[in-house]
């Protein structure tokens, strides 16, 4: 049985916009991350320190890096969301609609 994709697939043209966003986002959550780490290497106890409602560092920081990487991912989805309605609204380079050639 073939199987092909459910939508047609071409060049996408805010891949560039979308890897840009993407680094920079993986970027801040790697440095959030290493600092998560790093507190583990060099001072463990202080993840058993209480900081809110009863709660140790180490669950409080555990649950921001999840809630961290939900919210990274729906910012990313809304701005690429964005970008692609505004480069769909533009007619393609060298298109009909954008020399002015076309038409009636």
């Amino acid at each position: 049985m073939l199987h092909k994709p459910a939508t047609p697939t071409g060049k996408d043209p805010a891949a560039a916009y979308k890897m840009r966003i993407g680094l920079w986002m993986f970027l801040f959550y790697a440095i959030f991350y290493g600092i998560f780490v790093a507190i583990n290497l060099l001072n463990p106890q202080a993840m058993g320190t209480i900081v809110v409602a009863g709660l140790n560092l180490a669950t409080v920081y555990g649950f921001a890096l999840i809630i961290g990487a939900l919210l990274e991912a729906l910012v990313y989805n809304m701005l690429c969301g964005k970008k692609e309605a505004e480069l769909a609204e533009k007619p393609a380079p060298g298109s009909k609609e954008s020399t002015g050639k076309g038409g009636t």
